[in-house]
């Protein structure tokens, strides 16, 4: 198909420095002390700082975070519902570690489900969930190594989905880095799970009690998610934390500290680093209109195009960039579907691409049919 192109130039700067050609210098990073790091702004996929990104950890009970994916990821698909009710097999009942205590044959909705896994780490809960989604925990896994490599987690292998100690399981904190990415990007309702201090489970009958491990949500204003893991010296003190301020979203991957509270402290220096630094600009909200263009054959002549997520660039504070954004679009023949990918916007600072990011229809366009066809022409040989 035929490409267009349609450049918009954008009305601002990212800047708070006047001087042209100021060279900002960023503060030097803390010192840390966890084994492997990763930085990140999450709506672009920059990172920011990294140290051991690719050595291969034991992510313990990080792994719950593709769990709570793959159940987002269904729900979205309308393979299953919050409020389905789940029973737990003897099996799910047997795991050790963290747990909420489910017995065989006790019935939970998925979402309370979630809530414990997202809250209370629970390993039965985890197993309770998988069976239900896939059928059995290793139809589950198979599931959750699949999306690791859609992903690019191309340096991560899953052997159950709560992170037990098992051979063979393992990741890095780049990978987990573009696991949390797809979570803040496209399912950030898992962040009013990963956010909640505590929750009452089977408060009718025997209220049980869970308390979130994650200590940033106590300790760091802005801090929403999103899950910790450790499971002995061979994992290390690990987290996968979100924080925002000023409109800015970061996420840290932290594993492997070997002190209590180490891998917490690590994600706030971090943290306070990055919010220091740098600066992100949103250039579109979702859903915000940036332009419309030409529907050929449909009952519309025109469709509008929005941005199908946020776009944004990050800079270094102080630094000035003049920003524009080229749009590139195909020839669009009608039926359009509403949310159907239409074209790409690319964001440049001078000839530097910043970002790619995808644009959609705003609206359903039905094709134009015969009638309506004979209509437009006659229309166009009266006028």
């Amino acid at each position: 198909m035929k490409k267009i192109f349609l450049s918009l130039t954008l009305a601002f700067f990212i800047m708070s420095s006047v001087l042209s050609n100021y060279a900002y210098a960023l503060s030097e990073i803390p010192a840390l002390e966890s084994k492997s790091i990763v930085l990140m702004e999450p709506v672009s996929g920059q990172i920011l700082y990294e140290n051991n990104a690719d050595e291969e950890r034991i992510p313990a009970s990080v792994t719950k975070l593709m769990t709570l994916l793959l159940v987002f990821e269904a729900v979205e698909n309308n393979e299953c519902s919050l409020a389905d009710v789940v029973t737990a097999s003897a099996y799910a009942s047997s795991m050790g570690g963290t747990q909420i205590y489910l017995a065989e044959g006790e019935k939970m909705t998925l979402e309370e489900l979630i809530i414990a896994i997202a809250v209370g780490s629970a390993n039965d809960a985890a197993v309770a969930v998988a069976e239900y989604l896939a059928g059995s925990e290793e139809a589950f896994v198979a599931l959750m190594n699949t999306k690791a490599k859609d992903l690019g987690m191309n340096n991560t292998n899953f052997m159950n989905p709560n992170g037990l100690p098992a051979d063979n399981h393992y990741t890095t904190a780049r990978d987990l880095s573009l696991l949390v990415r797809e979570i803040v990007n496209k399912y950030p309702q898992i962040l009013n799970y990963t956010s909640l201090k505590s929750y009452t489970l089977r408060e009718d009958s025997k209220p049980f009690e869970l308390y979130n491990k994650n200590k940033l949500l106590w300790w760091y204003e802005g801090a929403d998610g999103l899950k910790t893991g450790w499971i002995g010296e061979e994992s290390g003190y690990n987290v996968a934390a979100t924080a925002t301020k000023d409109e800015m979203r970061l996420a840290a991957i932290v594993l492997g500290a070997e002190k209590t509270y180490d891998n917490f402290y690590d994600a706030m220096k971090l943290f306070n680093w990055g919010f220091e630094n740098y600066t992100y600009q949103k250039l579109f909200a979702q859903g915000e209109e940036i332009t419309s263009c030409a529907v050929q054959k449909g009952e519309q002549r025109e469709v509008k195009l929005v941005a199908s997520a946020d776009i944004g660039i990050l800079s270094a504070k102080e630094e000035q960039q003049d920003l524009r954004a080229q749009l590139t679009f195909v020839d669009i023949n009608a039926p359009v579907q509403k949310g159907e990918i239409l074209g790409i916007v690319k964001v440049y600072a001078q000839d530097e691409c910043l970002g790619s990011y995808n644009v959609c229809a705003a609206e359903d366009v039905a094709a134009l049919g015969f009638f309506g066809a004979l209509k437009r022409v006659g229309s166009y040989f009266f006028s």
